[in-house]
């Protein structure tokens, strides 16, 4: 019996398809993000502040998203592990 190769694609859905269905019973997503919109010195600040308390190494925290704003604001997302919560 010849067993057919799996494509990477295949194995991204299959991997997908595994995280969307331990979200749902978990009644929520794996990650917490948080949305800021602010000027660009109290953006950095925020940042900074997350990256402190929640460090990269046990909470895999990173901004997620970013973009300026017209008005010159910058919007951003940070995203994180709950791991020890």
């Amino acid at each position: 019996m010849s067993e057919r190769r799996k494509a990477p694609s295949d194995v991204a859905q299959r991997l997908g398809e595994r995280s969307r269905t331990r979200a749902r019973e978990q009644g929520s997503s794996l990650w917490r993000r948080e949305t800021y919109t602010l000027p660009r010195p109290e953006a950095r600040s925020k940042a900074r502040e997350w990256l402190q308390k929640f460090p990269k190494a046990a909470y895999m925290t990173e901004i997620e998203f970013w973009r300026e704003l017209s008005d010159g604001q910058i919007e951003f997302t940070m995203r994180r592990l709950p791991t020890a919560d």
